[in-house]
């Protein structure tokens, strides 16, 4: 159904280039075309395409370089930056449950080069080409806790402390994953089920991360900021960690 699917988002292009409308409208209108497409692709059962043709299935993800050419090649350069965005947005929006600062970080990236296209500053086949850059950043990011030896917990706090670049010069990559480690053992530790409601409990969690900064020599004038995001970071493992005590 592909050139089907093509010709509703090329409507919905349309709509939303020469239709001035924001709010409820155009609410209205989103949903509209939504409902169109999925009547163009709805199915009474799960088939494998490719299994039924005797194929592999290939790699769709966003992230997979063959999926990332398929969409730079494409002729509609409004509907890739589109479908990129939404994509990437989607991506962003998985992140952002396990690891903060790197979900900030990918979703201003996102939004300046949107912000550029949007000013005309650069034009749709540029901003596909960023995009597509940022993807590929994305799925690179997702590797670094493998080459550092980190699990995905202890990278995430290794990003709260390493956000601020004078960190990382002054006590350098090695010495931050070490402290990284110690808050996901401390942090997990003594996470009681209602910490992040509880305004002692939360004090305790402060008092113990701000302990360990101390503790390991993290700079003194950046200590009070990485504390505010490893907490952060910490409430969005809250109810994994969280024991009942």
């Amino acid at each position: 159904m592909r050139d089907e699917i093509a010709f509703f988002q090329a409507v919905r292009a349309s709509f939303a280039k020469h239709t001035p409308v924001d709010g409820p409208a155009q609410e209205d209108l989103d949903h509209a075309v939504k409902q169109l497409v999925s009547q163009a692709v709805v199915s009474d059962q799960v088939i494998d395409i490719f299994g039924t043709a005797g194929l592999k299935a290939p790699d769709v993800s966003i992230l997979s370089d063959e999926f990332l050419e398929d969409v730079r090649d494409m002729p509609q350069k409004n509907l890739a930056l589109e479908l990129l965005r939404k994509l990437l947005n989607d991506e962003i929006k998985s992140q952002s449950r396990t690891n903060l600062v790197q979900a900030r970080s990918f979703a201003e990236m996102l939004d300046a080069a949107v912000r550029r296209y949007q000013n005309r500053t650069i034009d749709a086949a540029e901003v596909v080409t960023e995009l597509i850059d940022l993807a590929k950043d994305m799925r690179e990011a997702v590797k670094r806790g493998e080459e550092m030896g980190l699990s995905d917990e202890e990278l995430a706090f290794y990003d709260a402390l390493a956000q601020n670049q004078s960190a990382i010069e002054v006590m350098g990559q090695q010495e931050l994953a070490v402290i990284a480690t110690e808050l996901v053992k401390q942090v997990r530790r003594n996470a009681t089920i209602d910490w992040t409601v509880k305004q002692s409990a939360r004090a305790k969690m402060r008092v113990l991360v701000k302990r360990i900064l101390r503790q390991y020599g993290y700079p003194p004038d950046l200590q009070e900021a990485a504390t505010r995001t490893v907490l952060e970071q910490a409430e969005l493992l809250a109810a994994e960690w969280a024991v009942i005590t």
